[in-house]
């Protein structure tokens, strides 16, 4: 074990839906990557999946690898997956990548690093930016434009809120309001409570095999509805620190 990472535990969340065809060599990867490193644990959350998803779960289960499945039926959508991982994930630091297999596993560590070895405790969020996008032109250009307004609106100084790769404190992520795509604004909502949010550029590689269970205009008409309701919460949050007040003795 690397003795970079020693005495570290972490969490790895992924949500999946009809991942069958790509969910078993992510696994595996995410294992070859991690278990030299630190202990760790897997939480696939299987969003309702009407394929053999499970199937190919319970064999890497078998298989011996340190993994945890979640199911929601009917499917909840990826914030709810996610949201539903981090809650009985047993470890202080969760990782969440998609479960496309387009997210390269080996930048995990990149993303750890600051948080499990860095002196910075008020470092809550360590987000990917993915840097080549791997994806048909069409869903490149939604994401530019849902990302120019987020960015415009939210000033959160994130190019790309969209990449699965993040790092976190799972008790600053449980802090967080929760509402349907919040994991599109993470860095938003972690600076909303104080915290500071790492930028690390990643890497993006072609779908394996499945496909987006998003529409370009279905994400676009989202995105738009929910920057403007974080708008709201960031300008509605007050924070108010308790303190101890001596009692007068009897």
């Amino acid at each position: 074990m690397s003795a970079e990472f020693t005495g570290h535990r972490i969490s790895v969340v992924i949500p999946a839906r009809n991942e069958a065809g790509a969910i078993g060599a992510l696994l595996d990867e995410i294992d070859a990557v991690l278990r030299p490193c630190l202990s760790y644990e897997v939480i696939v959350v299987d969003d309702g999946s009407t394929d053999e998803t499970p199937a190919v779960l319970a064999e890497r289960r078998m298989a011996g690898l340190p993994l945890r499945v979640l199911r929601h039926d009917p499917a909840a959508g990826q914030s709810a997956a996610i949201h539903a991982g981090v809650t009985v994930a047993t470890a202080d630091v969760i990782c969440t990548l998609d479960g496309d297999g387009q997210n390269p596993p080996g930048d995990l560590l990149r993303l750890l690093r600051p948080l499990l070895c860095g002196p910075d405790q008020s470092l809550g969020l360590v987000a990917g930016q993915r840097t080549h996008r791997n994806d048909p032109p069409p869903r490149r250009l939604a994401s530019w434009a849902a990302n120019g307004i987020r960015r415009a609106l939210l000033k959160d100084g994130t190019r790309d809120t969209g990449c699965g790769l993040k790092a976190f404190r799972r008790n600053a992520f449980l802090a967080l309001p929760y509402f349907d795509h919040m994991h599109r604004f993470l860095p938003a909502l972690f600076v909303r409570d104080g915290w500071r949010v790492m930028l690390v550029d990643v890497g993006h590689r072609p779908r394996r095999a499945g496909r987006s269970k998003y529409g370009n205009l279905q994400r676009a008409l989202v995105g738009v509805v929910d920057v403007f309701g974080v708008a709201w919460l960031i300008r509605r949050r007050r924070k108010v620190w308790a303190v101890a007040v001596a009692e007068p003795k009897p």
